[in-house]
């Protein structure tokens, strides 16, 4: 019947359009006219397989490496334990001592070359300086000296009149004293009945204060000199005149000895009752 065979015509044409996709197609004819499709596949062997992970392992080495993970803050602070050869961090002992060693280190160096504390015990530079006055010492007011040593580096300013210096005594050359300047270098020193003079002229002496208003002849307290300092000396006295024990007694002082020049008070106290003397804490010498 042609319209039996127009169907399996559409058929077959059917067929052979779902076949003609496949990798290898052929048709045959079976009963009733209807062709059926076949497909002819080669054998399977390995070359395709090896072919595909050959290339993907060309393309995986043709890729750049990939980078590391970035370092958490965990791998920042134990960096040490990821380092071969670095030392493990120091105990907590360890940098306690190193850290107080170092601030001991650095206050013996403040200590010895910038800035010192010095205690007044006795009352020769009454009333300027309490018996209980604690003060601080400049170190650098007339030059820098070698740290421990006392060697000097530089000088940047002279000893002056007027100063109140902390220097050793020339007497046991071990005890600190603590007196105003009253002559430098070149300058003739003269006391007479009381009476300051310096290169033979009255001087102004504002800061001396006199319990005894006799007056000693054959004493030094009272009439002394005339005397030039020498070179690299310097003449010394205590503003409470009278009980004093300085320059009018056992000569100058060297320049070399000199300590500091006295800055301020920064801590003072009574010494019977060893109570605070508000009024002088931060008090400015003169």
């Amino acid at each position: 019947m042609r319209a039996g065979e127009g169907i399996q015509s559409r058929v077959g044409k059917g067929a052979a359009h779902l076949c003609s996709g496949s990798v290898a197609a052929s048709f045959s004819t079976v009963s009733g006219g209807m062709k059926r499709c076949s497909t002819s596949l080669p054998p399977l062997t390995d070359a395709p397989v090896h072919s595909i992970f050959g290339a993907m392992a060309e393309r995986s080495a043709s890729r750049p490496a990939a980078s590391p993970p970035a370092p958490t803050v965990l791998d920042r602070l134990a960096f040490w334990r990821r380092r071969p050869g670095v030392p493990p961090p120091k105990s907590r002992l360890r940098q306690n001592v190193e850290s107080l060693a170092v601030a001991v280190l650095v206050a013996l160096v403040v200590r010895s070359s910038v800035v010192e504390a010095f205690w007044v015990p006795s009352g020769s530079m009454l009333p300027t300086i309490q018996i209980g006055d604690h003060l601080f010492v400049n170190k650098l007011a007339y030059g820098l000296h070698l740290p421990f040593v006392g060697t000097e580096l530089a000088q940047w300013r002279p000893l002056q009149r007027g100063d109140i210096v902390v220097f050793t005594s020339p007497v046991d050359h071990k005890t600190d004293l603590i007196k105003r300047i009253i002559a430098v270098e070149g300058d003739v020193v003269e006391i007479r009945n009381k009476k300051l003079y310096i290169n033979n002229h009255p001087a102004q002496d504002p800061y001396a204060n006199f319990t005894d208003t006799h007056v000693r002849d054959n004493a030094p307290r009272d009439n002394f000199g005339p005397v030039t300092v020498p070179p690299g000396k310097f003449f010394v006295m205590g503003d409470n005149r009278d009980q004093s024990y300085d320059s009018r007694y056992w000569g100058f002082a060297d320049a070399a000895d000199v300590k500091g020049k006295a800055t301020f008070i920064y801590w003072s106290r009574t010494s019977q009752t060893f109570w605070p003397r508000w009024e002088r804490f931060g008090h400015f010498l003169r």
